[in-house]
């Protein structure tokens, strides 16, 4: 399953750093965070896509603690 999601990022190096980590996640297939559309693009296993988001958000706030997503 694929979904988008509305994120803030502060900067472009942060979004970098935060889409290396999530893709190291267990489940996760596909990551993506823009910085200029401030979008997360997440492809997860359908069965376990709500657990892998949380996930993906607690290591994207371990890189930049005001990360916030709009789920």
């Amino acid at each position: 399953m694929k979904k988008k999601f509305k994120c803030e990022v502060d900067c472009a190096n942060c979004a970098a750093k935060m889409e290396d980590a999530g893709k190291k996640i267990d489940g996760v297939v596909d990551l993506n965070i823009n910085f200029m559309t401030q979008k997360l693009t997440m492809e997860a296993e359908e069965d376990r896509f709500d657990a892998v988001l949380e996930e993906v958000v607690k290591v994207c706030k371990k890189v930049e603690p005001d990360f916030e997503i709009e789920v």
